[in-house]
C-alpha cells in the first residue's frame, strides 16, 4: 500500500509550499458583477460558507379520498467554499455536507439524504485558460444506511447497506485543466489513484460485491486510466445559482468477485439549482446519479426538493 500513497504525499506537500503565501487583494464583493465568480484575472481571495434547515410537512384527515400518509421531512447542510490565487499558484478547497430524515405515519424515521464531499486543488497557471493540477478528493456518509425491504404477506424488514467510511472513496489526481471562464472547468487526468473503504464487515452481508472491496480487506486500491471532471457553478438569474458536478473514471483492475481483470468506468452526477426567495429563505432541487458496477449492476437515481432555511456569509 505505502507504493501507492507515498507519491502523492509529496505531492500534497508541495502543494502546501507553493499555496502559502499571504494574499493581501480581495474581490470587492459590494459589486454584484463580483459576487459570483470563482477567481479573478490578479491575485485574490474569496470564500463562501452557507448553512441551513429544510422542514416538509404533510398531513391528510382519515376520510381524505385523495389518498396520502402524514409524513414530516428535515434536511440540514453545510456548504465552504475558498479559492486563493497569487500569481500563477492558486487553491481551490470546498466541502459540501447534507444530513436528512424522513419519518412517515406508520414508519420509523429513515435517512433520506447524506453526504460527506471534500475537495482540494492546487493549479499551477499556463496561460488564461489552462493550468496544470493535483487534487485531492473525499466522499463518504455520515450515519448508517439501509435497504428496506417488504416481501409479499410478510413483515418489512431492512439491510445495513452503508456507513461512515463504509464506503468512503479517495482520490488523488495530477493533469491539466482546462477553465475558459470562472464558473466552468474541465480536468483531464491521464494519472489517477482512487482507494475504496469499507471499515464495517457486516456491509458485505447485505452488499454482495462489498463495493469492490476484497472481504479479507478493508481497502481496495485502483489505478485510473483516465479520470475527467466537468465543474459548473454560476448564478444564472438574480438569485438562483445552478450547479453541477460530472465525474467519470476509468480503471483496469480486478473484479472482488470473479478475481480477473477487467476495464471499468465510474459515472457521477451531482446537480443543484437553489433559488433564493427571500432574505434568509431558499428553494433547493438536487439529483444525483451514478453508475458504478461495484454498488449496483444498474443506474442510481436520487432527487430531493426542499424550502428552508439558508444563511450565507461572504
Amino acid at each position: 500500500m505505502k507504493y501507492y500513497f507515498a507519491p502523492f504525499f509529496t505531492l500534497l506537500l508541495a502543494v502546501l509550499v507553493q499555496a502559502t503565501p499571504s494574499l493581501a487583494q480581495k474581490v470587492d464583493l459590494t459589486n454584484e458583477l463580483n459576487k459570483s465568480k470563482l477567481s479573478v484575472a490578479k491575485d485574490t481571495t474569496y470564500r463562501k460558507i452557507e448553512f441551513g434547515a429544510n422542514l416538509n410537512q404533510g398531513s391528510f384527515s382519515t376520510n381524505w379520498t385523495g389518498g396520502g400518509v402524514n409524513a414530516v421531512a428535515l434536511g440540514l447542510f453545510f456548504n465552504a467554499l475558498s479559492l486563493n490565487k497569487k500569481g500563477v499558484h492558486s487553491w481551490r478547497n470546498d466541502f459540501q455536507s447534507q444530513y436528512g430524515i424522513v419519518k412517515n405515519r406508520g414508519q420509523e424515521s429513515r435517512k433520506n439524504v447524506d453526504k460527506i464531499y471534500f475537495d482540494t486543488k492546487y493549479n499551477r497557471e499556463l496561460n488564461s485558460k489552462w493550468s496544470l493540477f493535483a487534487n485531492f478528493n473525499f466522499l463518504s456518509q455520515f450515519g448508517k444506511g439501509y435497504e428496506y425491504i417488504t416481501p409479499v404477506d410478510s413483515v418489512e424488514y431492512r439491510n445495513h447497506v452503508s456507513g461512515l467510511f463504509s464506503p468512503a472513496y479517495l482520490t488523488e489526481a495530477i493533469g491539466i485543466e482546462y477553465k475558459p471562464v470562472s464558473y466552468f472547468f474541465v480536468d483531464f487526468a491521464p494519472a489517477a489513484l482512487r482507494q475504496t473503504i469499507v471499515l464495517d464487515d457486516d456491509i458485505k452481508k447485505s452488499v454482495p460485491t462489498n463495493y469492490g472491496v476484497p472481504y479479507d480487506k478493508k481497502l481496495r486500491n485502483e489505478v485510473g486510466i483516465i479520470q475527467l471532471v466537468a465543474n459548473f457553478d454560476k448564478d444564472i438569474a438574480k438569485d438562483v445559482n445552478l450547479k453541477f458536478r460530472y465525474l467519470v473514471y476509468t480503471s483496469y483492475s480486478k473484479n472482488s468477485i470473479t478475481d480477473k481483470r477487467e476495464f471499468n468506468g465510474d459515472h457521477r452526477l451531482d446537480a443543484s439549482i437553489n433559488a433564493k426567495i427571500a432574505k434568509y429563505f431558499n428553494v433547493n432541487l438536487s439529483a444525483i446519479v451514478v453508475y458504478d458496477k461495484d454498488q449496483a449492476s444498474k443506474v442510481q437515481f436520487a432527487q430531493g426538493l426542499g424550502v428552508g432555511f439558508l444563511y450565507q456569509i461572504k
